[in-house]
Order: structure tokens, then sequence, then C-alpha cells
């Protein structure tokens, strides 16, 4: 047997091995005319593939790999693609268990061609199934075989492939490992959207027909899509057949963290809009911050919370470009810093510009004109999209430096996570006037702090509970009572986390929270319509979109391009008063400047 790896088979075998140490997966790839892959063999095997299909000639008395004579290259046999590999590597220590089957589809006679391969599989003896060796190597023939009252003249590695709608219980099902047909004797679909139902019906029944025998089921000439892949899977084809085993190994493995079925809904408020876009005295202004969350993001949630939402009640509706000063991609600190000072910088910098010099923020401006301020976040205080709204400092992620510009800050109400990193502020916040409380209940202090966790706060699925709603309740509650104009931030930030992550669960939960929030501040604006809402985000995260979802079941699947930040323009969203004002497509900076025209318009300062 030959003892050396080309590098290329090596690089797979390394993969193979990350695939060995994983848990079985839900599914089963049939490596289709695998012999016909850059490596044959290792492709399938790093890819997890339970059936691994080879074509067969005898030539000579060799049993040469390939479809046609044409083709045929002498040192292209099914030895030296398949047995041999896979003896060396159970040897080797590389093949750990044999989890697959080779599915040899004859295109010479049957009796001659299996008589050359019964008489080969002898130098094979030691890898192949047995009463001996259960987890041996079993062949399944396919095309040209024997009649099937001869299948049981052939040992016991050897089973077959059987290949017709006419299934009974008196056929050898001892010796038949498979039952397969063509996909176009059931449907004519290309693999694109959805399958005609009549058809989809057919296949399955005959999927169930060759599970009722406590057989597996393949059909060749299938379509090889994502779609088909997902729909196949679904039905319980047992060897979905392929082209392409590591692409569909990949996606079907995902399936379980791209596909969310949401269980706990909530009631829609329906806003009254009878102050929307009215050119009304605005008093206050409450920016809400869906962090990463484009479009996709919303729709995933508005599909999965039977096809309605409380942002999407709301008319006034325009799209952000996000862009940040030094790159087409921003990150939370530059776009949030945009949204705070009207001024877009660098990615990583909060509340300075793109030389690095201090920039006014809303809370620092708006104290002038007698507003109160305050932030919510679901992230930690020193997060990107709070921290531009009350320090100024040209790297994110120095928390320490960060933490020290929240005393100087004119905030009046700070909530969110993080209160580690303050611990060295404790002194200092409380002779600014803070009033640090360890829970939120009515209060007449004149400035709040709350730090909700040490560290980051959990997410949604894994019990925050109704932390983000009940802040924001706490924080309405508290700038009624001081009775001046006010501005509020509330960040929902883990739907960024979804994104990176590539967590349709965590996307979907975390948009779904936040909705509900929005919800309630509706509510507030209906019943003080003075009051201007805008909810947007800084920008998308993931490159998401929506293959498939069923509404009626609140099931959704992403697909994601990217595990960072994109480009995309996202949505923006105005309630109340001279909401109409943001209506239409402008730079993130904009929004700012939208603001403050209002502010100057209303109050003096």
């Amino acid at each position: 047997m030959h003892k050396f790896f080309p590098i290329q088979l090596l690089l797979l075998l390394l993969v193979a091995f990350q695939v060995s140490a994983q848990n079985p997966p839900q599914f089963q790839i049939h490596s289709h005319n695998d012999y016909l892959q850059t490596v044959p063999f290792w492709t399938a095997f790093s890819a997890g593939a339970s059936s691994i299909e080879v074509d067969v000639i005898l030539k000579d008395g060799k049993l040469m790999a390939a479809h046609e004579i044409a083709s045929i290259d002498p040192k292209r046999t099914i030895e030296s693609l398949y047995l041999d590999p896979i003896a060396e590597g159970i040897e080797n220590g590389l093949i750990s268990s044999i989890n697959f089957h080779l599915l040899v589809d004859l295109k010479t006679e049957a009796y001659s061609t299996l008589e050359v391969l019964v008489e080969s599989m002898k130098n094979y003896e030691d890898i192949l199934y047995s009463t001996d060796n259960p987890d041996g190597l079993k062949l399944i023939i396919s095309g040209n075989r024997p009649t099937s009252e001869d299948y049981k003249n052939y040992p016991a590695w050897m089973l077959f492939d059987y290949q017709s709608k006419e299934l009974s219980t008196d056929l050898p099902w001892a010796k038949i490992g498979m039952v397969s047909l063509s996909f176009r004797q059931f449907s004519i679909w290309n693999g694109k959207g959805r399958m005609v139902e009549d058809q989809r019906v057919k296949l399955q029944n005959f999927i169930d027909l060759v599970h009722s025998f406590d057989k597996p089921v393949r059909f060749w000439g299938s379509p090889d899509s994502k779609s088909a892949w997902k729909a196949f899977h679904e039905m319980g084809e047992d060897y979905i057949n392929t082209d392409y085993p590591i692409d569909a190994a990949d996606y079907l493995s995902k399936l379980g963290e791209n596909v969310y079925q949401n269980t706990s809904k909530h009631e829609v408020y329906q806003p009254k809009l009878e102050v929307d876009g009215a050119e009304v005295p605005m008093q206050n202004v409450i920016l809400m911050i869906g962090d990463g969350n484009g479009l996709a993001q919303i729709s995933a949630a508005l599909f999965a919370n039977d096809n309605q939402l409380n942002l999407t009640q709301l008319k006034n509706i325009g799209f952000v470009k996000t862009q940040a000063a030094d790159d087409f991609t921003t990150d939370s600190a530059a776009g949030a810093t945009a949204y705070a000072t009207g001024e877009k910088t660098n990615n990583r910098a909060i509340g300075v510009d793109s030389e690095g010099n201090s920039l006014n923020n809303l809370p620092d401006i708006l104290d002038e004109y007698g507003f109160s301020s305050g932030v919510i976040t679901t992230d930690q205080l020193t997060g990107a999209t709070p921290a531009s709204f009350y320090a100024h400092h040209p790297e994110r992620d120095n928390s320490d430096q960060i933490a020290a510009y929240l005393p100087k800050s004119k905030l009046d109400l700070f909530i969110g996570g993080g209160g580690d990193s303050f611990a060295s502020q404790a002194e200092n916040l409380e002779n600014a006037g803070f009033n640090l409380v360890e829970k939120l209940e009515p209060t007449d202090a004149d400035r709040i702090g709350y730090f909700a966790a040490r560290g980051s706060l959990p997410k949604k699925l894994d019990g925050r509970g109704d932390y983000l709603l009940n802040s924001t309740t706490f924080a309405l509650d508290f700038f009624e009572q001081k009775k001046s104009p006010f501005f509020l931030m509330v960040e929902a930030a883990n739907i960024d986390s979804g994104g990176h992550a590539n967590s349709t669960s965590t996307i979907v939960s975390e948009m779904l929270d936040f909705d509900e929030v929005i919800g309630k501040v509706l509510q507030y604006v209906d019943a003080h319509p003075n009051t201007l809402l805008i909810i947007t985000a800084d920008h998308e995260t993931g490159g998401v979109s929506i293959p498939q979802g069923d509404i009626a079941s609140s099931t959704v699947e992403l697909a994601y391009h990217s595990d960072d930040h994109t480009g995309i323009m996202v949505p923006i969203f105005a309630y109340g008063a001279h909401s109409g004002d943001f209506r239409g497509v402008y730079e993130i900076s904009a929004v700012f400047h939208k603001i403050m025209k209002l502010v100057e318009k209303y109050h003096d300062n």
C-alpha cells in the first residue's frame, strides 16, 4: 500500500479531524460522483459524508474509477482512490472509525465486474464489515446489479442499492443497503423557492414508504442548492445527494443556529397617530438605538411575532447612511458619536473628531437648554454607544479612561452593566450628585445611577428578563417627575451580538425585546404629544438575509454574509412631534442636526 499523502490531502485531513471530533450530525450526505472531486474520498470524509460514490468500469481486469471508457486514467482505480487511502488512514490513525460506506456504481456488466471486485477486496479484509468486525467498511452496489435473488450470494460486506418504486415485504431487505430513485420521477423542481405541493407530497410519501421498511433513501438527479438541501433534510431524505459535500455539510450543520422558532410573542400597541408629525413645540427627545439592527433583523422579528411589531406601525420612515470618517463600514463608536455630536469620526473613537479633539455631545449641549438627559443600555456603560453620550476618548476599549468621564458628564440618569469598570469612580459619581441605587424604585433623587451588573448583562434568552422595559419605564417616570424637557437614549445592544455570532435566536429575541420597549415608549408619546421618538441603528451587523421562514409557526431562517458590521443603510423610524422631518435618505450625522434644529426652534439657551 502507498504510505505517502500529498500535502493537499493532509490539509483536508486536518478538517476531517475537526469533523470527526464533533457530535454526529443530524443529517447524512451522499457525495455524488466523488471520484470527480479534486481530492477524491478525503473531500467527502472531511465533510463527514456518510455515503461516498465511485463509478467503476471493469477494464483489462482492473476496476477503473470512471464514468465511461474514454475518461479512464490508468492511475485512478477504486483501490488507489478509495481502498488504499481508507486502509492507510485507519493504519495511521487518521480515520478513527468507519462511519461511511462506498456506493459503487457499476458501469460494466454486473456479474463479471463483481467477480473482480470480490477478488480485489481480499486484500482489504481487515477493514471490511463482517460478523467479527461489525464496524467495518460496507460497499453498496449500484448501477448494474445482479438480480435481487442473487444478492444473498455475495459477502456480508456487500449490500445493494434497490431502485424501484415497487416495495414489498418479500424483497431481500437484509441485503439492501438503501433505496435510490431519480428525483425526476417525483418532481421537476429546480431547487429555487419551494417545491410544488403535490410533487412534494409524492416525494414525502415515497420517503415514508422506504422508512416503513427501515431502510434509508436517496434521490439522484436532485437539485443541489441550499434550499434543496434544507427541504430534503426536513423531509427525512437519509442521504442528501450533492456534488458539494463540504458546502452542504457546512450549511446543514448550521441550520440549528440559523433557524429559530419564536415561542414568546408580545401584543402590539396601536399608536393613535393623532400627534404623529404634528408641528407642535418639541419638549422631549427619545432616541432608541438597536445596535446592529438592519432591515433583515427587523423583518425577522416581524415574521416571528405574528407578522406585526410595534415598530412597523410607524409611518415616518427613512434610511441612514452609516459610513465613518475613515472607513466605509462604521463601528458602534463612530456611529454613536455621529448621533451624539453631529460629526463623523474615525472608527473606535468616542466623542472626539477625526483629529482627536473633544466634541460636545447631546447631553452636554442640551443641558444649556434646560434639558435633563439619560442613557440606558443592555451593554456595559463603557460600551461604545452609551459612552459616546458622555465620554471623549480616541479608543473605545480603554474602559478605565472612559469611565472617568461619567462623573463629569451632564447626564442625570444612567442604567446599564459594567459596574466593575466604575469601582474607582464611585466616590466621584456620588460627589457629582449621583445617587447610586441598588434597584430601580421611585425616588426623589436629582441624579440616578444604576449598575445592573458588575460585568455584562445576560442575553434575553439567558435570563435578562424585562430589564430593558423596566429600566425605560423607570426612566420615563423619573424624567416626568423632574418636570423639565429631557433627552433619553435607549440602546438594545445585543442585536449586534447576534449578528457577530451569526445567531438567529439572539437576533430575533433581542429585537423582540427591543420592540416591547418601543411599544411602551409609543404609549408615552401618545400621552405626551410634545415628545419626539426616533428609532434607528448605528449600523447593520452580519450581512443578514432571510432565505426562508414560516409566519404561521413564527419560524425564520437567517443567512449571513459576514460576522462583522456592513455598510448597508439602516432604517430610521420617527413618531410624535415633527416626526416627518426624519423621512428621506441622509447621513448618520444628520440626525443630530435635525434634533438640534428643533431644539433651537423651541428652546432658549
